[in-house]
């Protein structure tokens, strides 16, 4: 059954949109089936550089449609300006045609990200996610397909909005919600996304019994899953496989691959620990190369050592068929190369994740060295692409080193890794050739 799941192994921003644009061309259907505009996903296709927060990587591809899952929290206000900008770059709205919101999917309102601007602890995205999400587990928050139900309810509008304001004055906040505001929005959101509202689990179905191929796009990263993240240090639902098919309203029967995506180092954004952080000049030399800042918040990024103790973390977690590593380029002009395998904690050495956020933050990372490999312009990295592309070299037209550094990881992960990225254009990937 053609169903694949592409999923972050890290803390997030390993480079996930990258693989389901060049994925998407084979599918049918590209779903996200959690998370919300907190998540930060980035297209290049030659000189134009695509920044998505809610519409699937896969809108690139005309041919194919798109879902915003059972799962997901969506603002209706970012999704209509990324629609807009879609439409004025391209001349097309997906919404009239390929793009289909799950009628159980939750709405972010004014007041949530009211909510969510307040945290000053875990760092979050201050985009309504987590207050939306605490809604929803509460059995009162809002989805697309209760839209028709309220319209026009003065008793629901002034109930929800007393609710509300309670809740804002209880964490401190200066704004207040109207009634007859909330009256409005509810009603411009029906207005503007009523016929892109769909029974999406169905469709989906659907589409697989029939022999399409559907891909399952998640947000964000494992480390940063609502469960088996460092919590508390985590985003607001599950990142990991167990949620892919239930966020987008198919069984996991469905599924024949799951591609575990990996930088070739480590980043994270917010607070949190993070045992192979750099704060020397082979970090620096990470974060100005690799361009670490934030596709969402703009916040620059964390980075370290390539860390196996997470990655075997998430393929427990998840169970991955395959990998591909993105940003190896990045690591080009740094000699040696290391590679946490472990981490002693308070003197013992342990290899794996303690659940205790405060037990990571005092584990020092046990590492290995490498030989480097010599930097490169971005041209010259995608020029060898094409090149291994086009005659199927592989990785041997990688230099030696950057070839052992993937082998390596292979070996200590147990995973092969099919493709990798030298460079952020959607053809600076080589894919392996065995």
């Amino acid at each position: 059954m053609p169903a694949s799941i592409v999923l972050g192994a890290q803390w997030g921003d390993e480079g996930k949109g990258k693989l389901v644009d060049r994925l998407a061309g084979e599918v049918s259907w590209v779903v996200r089936f959690q998370g919300g505009n907190n998540a930060g996903h980035t297209v290049v296709l030659g000189d134009r550089v695509i920044k998505l927060h809610l519409l699937p990587s896969g809108i690139t591809r005309k041919e194919c449609n798109l879902v915003l899952g059972d799962g997901m929290v969506i603002d209706p206000w970012v999704l209509r300006q990324e629609l807009d900008n879609w439409l004025q770059q391209t001349g097309e709205d997906p919404s009239q045609s390929r793009l289909f919101i799950s009628e159980r999917a939750h709405i972010i309102l004014p007041y949530h990200r009211m909510l969510d601007s307040l945290d000053e602890k875990i760092g979050t995205t201050g985009r309504g996610i987590g207050p939306t999400y605490a809604d929803k587990i509460n059995r009162i928050g809002l989805r697309f397909g209760d839209l028709s139900e309220v319209i026009g309810d003065v008793d629901w509008a002034e109930t929800v909005a007393q609710r509300m304001n309670s809740d804002l004055s209880a964490a401190g906040a200066e704004g207040r919600i109207e009634a007859a505001q909330l009256a409005q929005e509810v009603a411009w959101i029906h207005d503007t996304f009523g016929q892109t509202v769909a029974n999406t689990g169905v469709m989906l179905d659907n589409a697989l019994k029939l022999g399409e191929n559907v891909l399952l796009e998640g947000a964000q990263g494992c480390l940063l899953d609502i469960d088996q993240g460092t919590y508390p240090f985590v985003t607001s639902s599950v990142t990991s496989r167990g949620n892919a098919t239930h966020g987008a309203g198919i069984h996991p029967g469905h599924i024949e691959q799951v591609i575990g995506i990996v930088k070739a180092y480590t980043t994270r954004v917010g607070a949190g620990p993070m045992p192979s952080e750099l704060f020397d000049s082979d970090g620096d030399h990470m974060t100005d190369v690799g361009h670490e800042f934030g596709t969402t918040t703009g916040r620059r990024r964390r980075c370290g050592w390539l860390d196996l103790v997470v990655l075997r973390h998430a393929n427990r977690v998840n169970g991955f068929t395959s990998m591909a590593m993105t940003k190896l380029d990045v690591l080009g002009g740094i000699d040696p190369l290391k590679i946490c395998v472990g981490y002693r904690l308070d003197g013992k050495e342990i290899h794996e994740m303690p659940a205790s956020s405060a037990a990571l933050a005092r584990c020092e990372p046990i590492l290995i060295e490498m030989p480097g490999f010599p930097p490169e312009p971005l041209e010259v990295w995608l020029d060898l692409a094409k090149k291994a592309d086009e005659e199927g070299l592989g990785y041997s037209a990688l230099p030696s080193a950057a070839q052992a550094y993937i082998r390596h990881v292979e070996n200590l992960l147990g995973v092969p890794i099919t493709s990798v990225g030298i460079g952020p254009d959607r053809d600076a990937t080589i894919e392996r050739a065995d």
